[in-house]
């Protein structure tokens, strides 16, 4: 999208690099995610090159239990796998309920309370002007590449297995068994995660793009902690994150790490040994490092979008070359009993039975995988996300990727389970005892494995290098101090974080293999799902006032102008106005002569009451050759009052009689922005009394959103400026390129 001089400023800033090119179409990795670094560094925007200061208690809070970890198990690893697997029964024995709720409140908020039946829903991430980026094609296929990862071709073949044989109740390997094995990888992968990566998508888009915050997790935090959340506690949420996102990344490295040695044992005779996976961390850290440093993202990009043509291939290879119509009916199938069985199993915490071993195992694993997960995955849902309402955005996040999983998961768990029922003990031995194994077995049970297998492999080296490579940069902005969301952290943090990665792979790997790496993400998650409550409560506040500011009439008020009824306005002047597309002069002639003075003779008046106003007439920031005029009143601790005329530009259109500016491609209106976006009118040619009555109007709106609120003072601030114009200088997109 090109840059108008005259772009309305949108409280987000220009394109995130996360979002810039319309073809980055993966995700960072993830239970089920594809990760591409290109999707959280885009070349289409580039970065900002102002040097970042370090978050220094971030970084050596979370590097000291970092490093203390590592090297605890890399020289003591039996004594740390019996402390890990000790503290790990604690939890699945004592806190295993917490997990539960916390996954269940998370999918009630998300889809229920907060957005899918709420007037909430209505809400933009970015200013009521904003439209999105993408069109839904583009968006939907960047939520459908979020559903492909490693770990997912990983688990998508031993957990079927797994469920078949071992069922957390009752007998395994019968029908009943069958029929639950898919429904429960279904249930750990599917729409309980997602709503987790929506709620921090919605926390990170909504307090970032509506009210130019940081694209921190603190942000979301500011409705309960005010200006604090730039102290100690925003730190603490930090670190809390950045831990659970540093094991969450390990953990994907390590499963991807075992699996790619099984690969190319397969392929090429290489033995399966701790040598040959530290040879492949070291490979995938030194290929992360490259890419982080030299900015090599569309090469990157480029090979996410054809990990996602491979990953696509391998699904309908299997779907065609096994029994097709049984794959078929079996889909079919896992999605009535998915439906009908979600709740219960959502809730469910087999407290008469107790298995332990295997809620630690599998679904207490996942909701901290998750949990873990959402920071890192959120950002990247919220950056391809701006400008779409909250209800688009979780509605899409929610459907899209799972359709995807859900089709796979059923392709290759039925195909894995048609195999065992059929009678192959042997592959449901290797499936469920040696996992990394079980996607190249499944691969050997139909002809042109060696190609197949090839592929797979290949996939999932571009997985694990840009699982590495978009953790990295994500973890550098954690430990970061960032205003802007265009901007990344330092590139030596990025190396840092990488390496760091690395490191705590091989070291939980040395210490007891991928199970180990599960349950320290079970306990380093914990923390963060105590952060999300807040996070749920602080949007929620946030969401309330947003109600509030519709029910004023604020937001949703298309001004039938002050005069458009009758006013000082003759008809011949309106039908005049209406068919003229004046150009450039004209808008700053008025802005000048008209504008300016109008709200200067307001502010006075306003200022004899009290309050302090300042009014500004301001070079837009694209265009010094252009002016905006606002009118600021402070109003603190409530929402300032913000009223300006701002110049937009659009294409002229090819009709109308009554052009003023008939040989220039493009005609301007002067549109009324308010703290949250524009009003989407325009009031060029309005008189001076007329401008002044709009002013009013939005004042007294404002006013009345700021009484419907007084049960929370102060609530209706949400970290706004108070800068010369009461707005963040900002960029959106042209009027004259939004779809």
């Amino acid at each position: 999208m090109s840059q108008s001089p005259s772009t309305p400023p949108e409280r987000a800033g220009s394109s995130p690099r996360a979002a810039t090119d319309a073809t980055s179409t993966a995700a960072p990795g993830s239970p089920g995610a594809a990760d591409a670094s290109a999707a959280l560094d885009g070349s289409a925007s580039p970065s900002t090159t102002v040097k970042l200061p370090v978050n220094w208690r971030v970084l050596i809070a979370a590097a000291t239990v970092i490093v203390g970890l590592s090297a605890w198990a890399i020289a003591a690893p039996e004594q740390a796998d019996a402390v890990i697997g000790g503290v790990v029964a604690w939890v699945a024995s004592q806190l295993g309920w917490f997990y539960v709720l916390t996954a269940t409140l998370v999918i009630v908020f998300v889809f229920v309370i907060a957005v899918a039946v709420s007037r909430g829903g209505s809400v933009r991430m970015g200013p009521d002007h904003a439209r999105p980026q993408f069109n839904m094609f583009t968006w939907t296929a960047m939520l459908f590449a979020a559903g492909i990862g490693v770990d997912l071709m990983f688990f998508s073949v031993s957990e079927p297995v797994s469920q078949y044989f071992a069922p957390p109740s009752g007998d395994g390997q019968n029908l009943e068994a069958a029929r639950q094995a898919v429904v429960w990888t279904l249930f750990h992968y599917g729409i309980t995660g997602w709503a987790m990566y929506a709620l921090m998508g919605m926390a990170f888009g909504y307090f970032a793009y509506r009210f130019g915050m940081p694209l921190s997790i603190r942000s979301a935090l500011y409705p309960l902690l005010g200006k604090r959340i730039h102290g100690a506690a925003g730190d603490a949420v930090d670190t809390a994150a950045l831990l659970g996102t540093v094991f969450g990344v390990a953990t994907s490295l390590g499963i991807g790490v075992v699996q790619l040695n099984y690969g190319l044992k397969t392929l090429f005779g290489v033995p399966e040994n701790l040598a040959v996976q530290s040879a492949l961390i070291a490979v995938g850290v030194g290929m992360a490092v490259v890419s982080c440093v030299s900015g090599v993202d569309k090469g990157i990009r480029r090979l996410s979008e054809l990990n996602i043509v491979l990953a696509i291939g391998l699904m309908l290879y299997v779907l065609v070359a096994g029994r097709t119509a049984f794959l078929l009916d079996s889909i079919v199938m896992n999605i009535g009993d998915f439906v009908a069985r979600f709740p219960g199993m959502t809730l469910n915490t087999f407290a008469f039975e107790a298995p332990q071993e295997w809620m630690s195992t599998w679904t207490l694993f996942f909701w901290a995988w998750w949990i873990a997960w959402a920071p890192f995955v959120g950002l990247f849902l919220a950056r391809i996300s701006r400008g779409r309402t909250l209800r688009q955005f979780v509605v899409g996040t929610m459907t899209v990727p799972f359709a995807f999983i859900l089709l796979w998961i059923s392709i290759f768990g039925n195909s894995a389970l048609d195999i065992v029922v059929g009678g192959n003990t042997e592959f449901g031995d290797v499936a469920m005892n040696t996992p990394e194994r079980a996607f190249y077995s499944l691969l050997e049970q139909y002809p042109g494995a060696t190609v197949a297998a090839s592929i797979a492999t290949f996939t999932g080296l571009l997985f694990y290098v840009t699982s590495a490579d978009s953790g990295a940069l994500v973890m550098s902005n954690f430990t970061s101090k960032i205003d802007d969301p265009n901007q990344d952290g330092p590139k030596w943090l990025r190396v840092l974080w990488a390496v760091s990665t690395g490191v705590l792979t091989l070291a939980m790997l040395l210490v007891g293999g991928v199970t180990t790496l599960q349950n320290a993400t079970l306990v380093m998650g914990l923390p963060f799902s105590v952060v999300m409550y807040l996070i749920m409560v602080g949007l929620w506040r946030a969401l309330q006032v947003e109600v509030s500011t519709a029910a004023s009439g604020a937001v949703a008020s298309r001004s039938a102008v002050a005069g458009r009824t009758g006013r000082d306005t003759h008809w011949r002047s309106r039908l005049s106005r209406l068919g003229s597309y004046p150009g450039p002069r004209a808008a700053q002639r008025y802005v000048k002569d008209v504008a300016a003075p109008a709200l200067e003779t307001l502010a006075a008046e306003i200022r004899g009451s009290g309050v302090a106003v300042t009014v500004a007439t301001t070079p837009v920031e694209e265009d010094p050759g252009l002016q905006q005029t606002s009118l600021h009143v402070d109003l603190a601790p409530e929402r300032d009052f913000l009223y300006r005329v701002h110049p937009v530009a659009f294409p002229t259109p090819g009709f109308g009689g009554f052009r003023t500016n008939p040989d220039s491609d493009r005609y301007f209106r002067l549109e009324v922005f308010t703290a949250t976006g524009s009003l989407g009118y325009d009031v060029l040619g309005y008189t001076s009394e007329q401008l002044i009555n709009d002013a009013l109007d939005c004042y007294e709106r404002h006013l009345e959103f700021i009484r419907l609120n007084h049960e929370h003072p102060g609530s209706t601030q949400i970290g706004l400026p108070t800068t010369e114009t009461g707005m963040w200088a900002e960029t959106a997109p042209n009027k004259e390129d939004t779809p």
